[in-house]
């Protein structure tokens, strides 16, 4: 099996030292090469599958199955959030008009990320981390932030903001995506985001 870059030493960059986390994870693309060297690298991720942002209901259910099939290729749990579209529409309310990447997309990463610190504080899981911070299509700053609020708020919950596009995890990702003929999505996931689709890029 290939390994991962960066899998022998992920171990010790973990917050606390801990040998299982929490990841809310976006996709299967996104969620390839992090779960590839958490895995290699003697860390168990339990995946949260949060995306009420993603529409239509038919998409959501794609990526989800998508994940969910990576999930057992590893032999890992995944926990699916309840989706709730319209309960996602109402906390984004005001900011339709937003760009990508402006105050929409801050909101939609607190409120996803809320959900998946408060499960981890309510199950016991110690430090929380994203695969939203692999795609190139967010802004790395405004997850970091959002995670951060979302565990400051959960008194046992610690946010681990590792960057997760440097050291050869990027390219890795792409491997996985191509072996594992995962499902080519060509917008980030809710109903504003499809004016922008990205016909030759994953997200």
């Amino acid at each position: 099996m290939k390994h991962s870059p960066q899998s022998p030493g992920i171990a010790s960059e973990v917050p606390g030292g801990r040998k299982q986390i929490l990841l809310h994870a976006c996709c299967a693309p996104c969620s390839s090469a992090i779960v590839e060297c958490l895995m290699q690298g003697g860390v168990e991720p339990v995946l949260f599958y949060s995306n009420s942002n993603i529409y239509p209901r038919e998409e959501y259910e794609h990526r989800r199955d998508e994940c969910a099939r990576y999930a057992r290729h590893w032999g890992i749990r995944m926990v699916e959030d309840e989706y709730d579209h319209e309960a996602w529409r109402a906390a984004m309310q005001g900011l339709e008009e937003e760009p990508e990447r402006g105050q929409r997309c801050l909101r939609c990463f607190r409120y996803r990320l809320a959900r998946a610190a408060a499960y981890a504080q309510a199950q016991g899981y110690e430090v929380l981390s994203t695969t939203l911070a692999s795609s190139r299509w967010k802004r790395l700053d405004q997850v970091n932030e959002a995670g951060a609020e979302a565990c400051a708020a959960q008194a046992d919950v610690t946010w681990w903001d590792r960057n997760w596009r440097k050291g050869g995890l990027q390219e890795r990702r792409n491997e996985i995506i191509r072996e594992q003929d995962f499902y080519n999505q060509r917008y980030c996931g809710c109903e504003f985001s499809m004016g922008h689709l990205h016909d030759d890029e994953q997200h």
